[in-house]
């Protein structure tokens, strides 16, 4: 009877919205009834900076702040980064020299070819144990290059030649078998590797003789799908327990959605892989192209589930220290969440400027407003959730978004707020003992209500806030 009276209640509060929406009220209904995907992980990327940090406490503090559930940001995935071994090629290009990556695959003279050495990369590695120890509960290795010695080029670079494959067909077997081999060793070595990813947005040019910024490869859609069939049946016939995933499209935009579909109009490729990889890089201000991307694969491909697995702001335009950077941030994980129903969203440089955490000068940590937005979702959004609906009075191109979870106790809404001015909502469709978390100019993710159900709020300006609600 209470369920029904909850139920016929929240019908009555439905129909009242449009009322209020005249009367200039924000109104947000959580429509328990109905569901979405089941949310998995959140996580970041060893990229740039993890082979750059020499201190073992240093090392420690950061793996703590991102991975530890009590004090840090409780964060599941590890984006490790299979080097394509810049820092080792005696002709690298790259000006950058925290992008030279150091490699598992070294010449050895006495033999006269190349043997693996995992010895190596021991900085980025010391991070990755210390993440594991903090609760990483799954590793991501991924390659934005093959090993230069592969490349036609002779680069991890990219290519010398504009959208021109660096990567020859007779070498695609002992790219498979490089990136297999690591994989299995890591695995025999007990981490809990859950995908390799061979793949970096594959669409951009990477490389030509005038730009040379990072490890990357071009691949036509074509090249970039027989090279991932390759690698899906090799790992078939190894029995390999870890997924394959990809194609790490650099934007969910109607121009590239053709990697989707090639990707999932390959039988052994659509057999073998149950997930999408994706970037959210330059969709900043297109969200009805999201929105439609997401409900034409949503239709398209309903047994699949999409990952987010790499954003950061690009250009980075925006102070990292204001709350201008986090909400920007918290628009996009939302706007992921609910237009492209994400299972997974992980952010690309963790220790970076435009990453959640920074170096000073003198080698101490400085905390992003980044890190507590992503803080607002991850301290309450975890794996085994699942979204729910939830119904709105708000006006076309609000600056209201808005996200709900539930597993099956506990209701978690995010509200994000990118108005100048605060914001009166009144919140429908749940009852219980409640607490409220806010991110803005003078809150870093603080615990700001403690107590029964408060149905009308008040989103600050600016600001990204967390109701979690115990029913």
């Amino acid at each position: 009877m209470l369920k029904f009276i909850s139920l016929l209640l929240a019908i009555i509060q439905f129909c009242l919205m449009p009322l209020n929406s005249l009367l200039g009220r924000h109104e947000i209904l959580i429509d328990r009834a109905t569901t979405y995907q089941t949310f998995e992980s959140f996580g970041t990327s060893s990229c740039w900076w993890a082979q750059t940090i020499e201190s073992d406490a240093q090392a420690k503090e950061i793996a703590k702040l991102l991975y530890d559930d009590e004090e840090g940001l409780g964060l599941d995935v590890f984006r490790y980064n299979i080097g394509g071994g810049e820092a080792d090629n005696p002709e690298c290009r790259i000006w950058d020299t925290s992008r030279r990556t150091e490699s598992f695959y070294v010449f050895d003279e006495e033999r006269n070819e190349y043997v693996y050495d995992f010895t190596r990369d021991k900085n980025a590695r010391r991070v990755l144990d210390y993440a594991v120890e903090y609760g990483a509960e799954k590793i991501i290795l991924f390659c934005n290059s093959p090993h230069f010695s592969m490349t036609k080029s002779g680069h991890a670079s990219g290519g010398l030649e504009e959208y021109s494959s660096n990567l020859p067909r007779e070498n695609y077997e002992a790219f498979i078998n490089y990136v297999l081999t690591i994989a299995d060793w890591f695995q025999a070595q007990g981490y809990p590797v859950y995908a390799i990813s061979p793949i970096n947005e594959p669409q951009w040019s990477w490389g030509s003789p005038d730009w040379v910024g990072q490890e990357g490869c071009h691949y036509e859609v074509d090249e970039a799908i027989e090279l991932l069939e390759m690698f899906a049946t090799e790992m078939q016939k190894r029995g390999c327990t870890y997924k394959l995933s990809g194609p790490e499209s650099g934007e969910m935009t109607w121009a590239h959605y053709q990697y989707v579909e090639k990707f999932f109009g390959s039988e052994i490729l659509n057999s073998y892989c149950d997930s999408l990889a994706g970037h959210s890089y330059w969709m900043d201000t297109k969200s009805d192209e999201k929105r439609q991307v997401g409900d034409t694969f949503k239709e398209n491909y309903p047994d699949k589930k999409y990952e987010m697995s790499e954003w950061c702001e690009l250009p980075l335009e925006i102070d990292s220290t204001t709350i201008d950077s986090g909400l920007r941030m918290a628009r996009i994980i939302t706007e992921d969440l609910t237009l492209m129903n994400a299972v997974s969203w992980q952010s690309w440089t963790a220790v970076n400027g435009d990453g959640l955490i920074d170096r000073n000068a003198d080698g101490t940590l400085k905390i992003y407003n980044r890190y507590y937005a992503f803080k607002q979702f991850t301290s309450f959004i975890k794996p085994g959730m699942v979204r729910i609906r939830v119904c709105d009075n708000f006006e076309e191109k609000s600056t209201l978004n808005t996200v709900s979870f539930t597993d099956g106790s506990r209701y978690v809404v995010v509200i994000v707020n990118t108005s100048e001015a605060d914001e009166a909502i009144k919140l429908n469709g749940l009852m219980g003992q409640t607490e409220i978390y806010l991110t803005d100019e003078t809150h870093n993710c603080e615990k700001i209500f403690e107590g029964g159900f408060e149905r009308n709020i008040t989103s600050p300006a600016k600001s990204i806030m967390t109701v979690c609600v115990d029913m």
